[in-house]
């Protein structure tokens, strides 16, 4: 892992983020978007594991939905390609696809 993917990381997962456990993961699965979204899903998941919302009557409430759903939504974007990564492959144009242009009629003066 270089310098770039490791920072990618750690912008995307959290600068307190075990450097080991992400060196051990890159290791494993060779691409920066696959360690986020690993360490995404295992948050998920221990989030998911525990109690959403903790009441103590007259004394403290606290609810993780609003983190539920913010690792949620951090997983799809990164499932949707978003932010890109260093080592993402480059989108290549081979030129072979064929493109569709709408034709719309303007308006008469």
């Amino acid at each position: 892992m270089d310098a770039a993917v490791q920072t990618w990381l750690l912008d995307e997962l959290g600068k307190d983020t075990d450097l080991a456990d992400l060196e051990q993961r890159y290791t494993q699965l060779r691409s920066a978007r696959a360690v986020a979204i690993s360490v995404v899903r295992s948050r998920l998941a221990a989030l998911r594991g525990q109690p959403s919302t903790v009441n103590v009557s007259g004394v403290v409430s606290v609810s993780y939905t609003e983190s539920i759903k913010a690792y949620e939504r951090q997983l799809a974007a990164l499932i949707a390609g978003e932010p890109p990564a260093p080592d993402d492959p480059a989108d290549e144009d081979t030129g072979d696809g064929f493109g569709i242009i709408q034709l719309v009629e303007r308006p008469r003066r």
